[in-house]
């Protein structure tokens, strides 16, 4: 089991931005970890790892930002409850990893570590 206090306590040591980054890395990650099959759990903790971020993160944000979080983190905790379902169809997960794959880039242009 995670000791997800301290991995809170270091994430929050970072910048805003730069906990940003930490979320648009993580959701990045989900592409190359579902090319293969047996990476179930680590997807699977990536997205559970992400909603902690995200709830670390929100309240530092504008109230935009805030709601695009929010909707983000509502939209890993589905894809989290049908994750065997999800995982099993190759069509799902492609399209999982495409969102995942938008939302960070999205969160990467949000942050400013690109410029």
């Amino acid at each position: 089991m995670k000791d997800w206090t301290a991995i809170r306590d270091r994430y929050l040591r970072d910048e805003f931005s730069v906990r940003l980054g930490g979320l648009a890395a993580n959701l990045a990650r989900i592409k190359s970890f579902s090319d293969h099959s047996e990476h179930h759990d680590v997807v699977e903790s990536l997205l559970e790892e992400s909603k902690f971020f995200i709830e670390w993160t929100v309240l530092d944000a504008g109230l935009d930002l805030q709601a695009e979080l929010v909707e983000l983190q509502v939209q890993l905790a589905r894809w989290q409850y049908s994750w065997p379902k999800i995982w099993a169809d190759s069509g799902q997960r492609r399209a999982i990893v495409e969102q995942a794959i938008a939302w960070s880039e999205r969160l990467l242009e949000i942050s400013g570590l690109l410029r």
